[in-house]
């Protein structure tokens, strides 16, 4: 298939992937829930490329949520092994492609090592140009919510810009499509303030069959589509 974004000026400038259906997908291959995660983190580096080379310039995968800390402990503690060692070799191998790497989230709640692995590789990416940012302990109405408590403390009247500028997220542009994988049709706490005028899409394909093919088909349908932003 050939590439939309070189057929069209209508190329996002961000999007947001909702990385959903590892488990399920596991299950149906007869593999443990833990080897879909796995297979699911491999696809979010590959992804990263995908996105970089259709000239977008952000990519925002929700990779850990907060009520993701509910889960079972073994599966919780398989997901931050993953997570340590995507930023170990995954993420670090991306900051020599020209991919700068943001982390957004909580993070009083996630390991020493771990918080030290995320700020080096963030340092080390700062001077690229295509941003992935990786929603790690994350939740939309966590970030309103800390961001309303930071104002307050500031004593600053609060407005849509003095709110926002408060966000985990402020430097990042709001996603003009959001992506969400295995056949579930809602935003499950993702980028809630962020996600206003997004194009959504959703597909049944369960994330790690996600393919670059299916990603380009979105990106063509978008084209296609009106945003007239409430005018």
């Amino acid at each position: 298939m050939s590439n939309p974004t070189k057929e069209t000026d209508q190329v996002p400038a961000c999007v947001g992937i909702i990385m959903d259906g590892n488990r399920r997908w596991a299950k149906e291959h007869g593999l443990p829930k833990l080897e879909g995660h796995r297979r699911g983190y491999d696809l979010a580096i590959e992804c990263a490329r995908w996105v970089r080379d259709c000239g977008i310039k952000h990519l925002v995968l929700y990779a850990f949520s907060t009520e993701n800390w509910n889960r079972e402990e073994d599966e919780v503690s398989y997901l931050m092994g993953l997570l340590r060692d995507m930023t170990v070799n995954g993420l670090k191998e991306l900051t020599k492609e020209n991919v700068r790497i943001r982390f957004i989230g909580t993070r009083d709640r996630l390991s020493s090592d771990i918080l030290k692995v995320m700020e080096l590789v963030e340092k080390e990416s700062a001077g690229n140009s295509f941003t992935m940012w990786v929603c790690l302990s994350y939740g939309g109405r966590a970030e309103i919510t800390a961001a309303a408590a930071a104002a307050a403390a500031a004593g600053v009247s609060i407005t849509e810009d003095s709110l926002h500028s408060y966000f985990w997220s402020s430097s990042m542009p709001d996603p003009d499509l959001i992506i969400r994988t295995s056949g579930e049709k809602r935003l499950s706490n993702f980028l809630l303030w962020q996600a206003a005028y997004s194009e959504l899409f959703f597909t049944d394909t369960k994330w790690p069959d996600f393919s670059k093919e299916e990603f380009d088909s979105i990106l063509a349908e978008f084209a296609q589509r009106e945003r007239r932003r409430g005018k």
